[in-house]
């Protein structure tokens, strides 16, 4: 079943940012477009490339209005110990979210049961608390941070003009399409 046009449910989870905790609910993500960014565990191998990658185009994704969160099933104390012990890790500014008791991870279909961690899922969530893309990957493939901004990029412009459509491969100013009225539907 398609995860699109799903509302986020209510949370309440801690979070590690900028060597301070703090609370992050469903109330702070309405209003702006965000990423949840959806990894296995802390202290791991693939995840603190991801991680650095997302960062060093954090700026970009808040000029485009968007907010970054990464989330794993660790506890904001794990998440802490992480960024005070790697290298890569102590350069994150974004919010890194906290779910031990896996309600994001279980909101967002992707915790893996019986390891008691995530899948590496990424959403696009719109102002309205609304999945408008995603994608999950196996635990050991990870994702480029240019190729998500271009996503939300697409989301946004597409949220923004509701009869046009964007093409493979489409950068903000690129041409986009307009389908016929009759085809509409089965985009």
């Amino acid at each position: 079943m398609s995860m699109i046009d799903k509302e986020i449910g209510d949370f309440s989870v801690q979070a590690y940012q900028n060597d301070a905790f703090h609370t992050v609910t469903k109330a702070d993500v309405l209003g702006k477009w965000s990423i949840f960014f959806f990894y296995p565990a802390d202290f791991t191998f693939v995840c603190p490339t991801e991680l650095e990658d997302l960062q060093n185009t954090y700026e970009e994704f808040k000029k485009a209005g968007c907010e970054v969160y990464s989330v794993s099933c660790d506890t904001h104390f794990v998440h802490k110990a992480w960024h005070d012990h790697s290298e890569r890790i102590s350069k994150i500014t974004y919010p890194m979210l906290a779910d031990p008791t896996q309600i994001l991870a279980k909101n967002f279909e992707v915790l893996i049961e019986s390891a008691g961690i995530a899948e590496r899922g990424t959403f696009i969530v719109d102002p309205q608390g609304k999945i408008k893309a995603y994608e999950v990957n196996a635990g050991n493939v990870g994702r480029n941070a240019e190729e998500l901004l271009r996503k939300l990029q697409a989301c946004k412009f597409v949220a923004e003009h509701g009869d046009e459509v964007c093409p493979a491969k489409w950068q903000p100013g690129a041409e986009t399409l307009k389908p016929s009225l009759d085809l509409v539907g089965a985009l």
